[in-house]
Order: C-alpha cells, then sequence, then structure tokens
C-alpha cells in the first residue's frame, strides 16, 4: 500500500497534476494546498458569493468555474454553509442539486463531495453561527466585542480556550 505521509507535498501534487486533467484537476489542486480559509463568516459576502455561484450554475464558461472552485475550495465551511443557504434563497434549489444538473463528470461528482461534506456538518455550522449572533448581542449590549473583554478579563489557559472559541471579531485582527 503506498502512503503520501511519507513523501513531500510536492510529490502528491504532481501526481495530481500529471494524471488528472481540466477543471477536476484544477479543484484538486486548490484542494491539495490546503489554503481554506478558517474563523471568521461575512454575511454579506456570502450574498456576493452565492450570486457567483449561481451565475457559474447558469453560464458555465471557464472563468465562472474557476470561481465556483476558488469560492467551494478557499472559504472557510462556515461561510460555505452562509454561502449555500443564500444560493438557496436565490435560486430556490439545493447546492448540490444545482451542480448534479449544471456539471457532469468527475469535476461534478467532486463539487458535489464539497457541497455534501458542508451539508453533513450542520451541528458544527449552527453552533458557529449561534456564536456570531452571541458576539454579535454582547457586542450591542455592552459596546465592545466579546474579543476583546476576554483578551481583558482572562489569562491564561482560560484565556487561550475562550480566545479560540470565540475567533474575535473580524476588526479585532
Amino acid at each position: 500500500l503506498f502512503s503520501y505521509a511519507e513523501f513531500p507535498l510536492s510529490d502528491f501534487q504532481q501526481d495530481i497534476y500529471s494524471v488528472t486533467s481540466g477543471h477536476f484537476r484544477d479543484t484538486l489542486m486548490y484542494l491539495a494546498q490546503g489554503t481554506r480559509e478558517e474563523g471568521y463568516a461575512d454575511p454579506a459576502m456570502a450574498a456576493q458569493d452565492a450570486m457567483v455561484l449561481w451565475e457559474a450554475c447558469q453560464k458555465k464558461t471557464g472563468e465562472h468555474k474557476n470561481m465556483l472552485q476558488m469560492i467551494l475550495c478557499n472559504k472557510s465551511y462556515q461561510q460555505l454553509w452562509m454561502v449555500f443557504q443564500e444560493f438557496q434563497n436565490i435560486s430556490g434549489q439545493d447546492i448540490v442539486d444545482a451542480i448534479n444538473e449544471c456539471y457532469d463528470g468527475y469535476f461534478q461528482e467532486l463539487l458535489v463531495a464539497i457541497g455534501k461534506y458542508c451539508n453533513r456538518n450542520k451541528i458544527c455550522i449552527y453552533n458557529f453561527v449561534d456564536l456570531m449572533n452571541i458576539r454579535q448581542r454582547y457586542k450591542e449590549r455592552y459596546g465592545k466585542s466579546l474579543f476583546h473583554d476576554i483578551k481583558n478579563f482572562a489569562s491564561g489557559h482560560y484565556e487561550r480556550a475562550l480566545l479560540a472559541i470565540c475567533a474575535g471579531d473580524a476588526e479585532d485582527y
């Protein structure tokens, strides 16, 4: 049995590049690079990304496929969940169903797998959205971000754990 764990990432990426082609290869390469964002999710950006996905499913040009790849491979899972919700509001269709209608072959199967992975992990994402609401309400009530107050009133392992859960607000970075 062959394992890539024993070899540099460049060997893995080179093999992907040499045995695949087209948008399927490009998508695998994006995923292999491990550039997915983490943490913060932006509802306004989710609406914009949902429009891009909708256009990608309607127009199916190479440029639109590239934008589809960038969103599905680079956005955080929390952001993707919001994008998929917005996509459903715009199109009246689930993202997986839309991908199945618009694309075919290995490229389609890979995009569907990404969409299903995000949908399968809804519980974690729901909790993230709840945390975002808690952070927003805290800021409205106390006039400071939750991140700011944790930094000022907690310390040590407790502070690091709370900050890791909180992930901070965009303006705190």
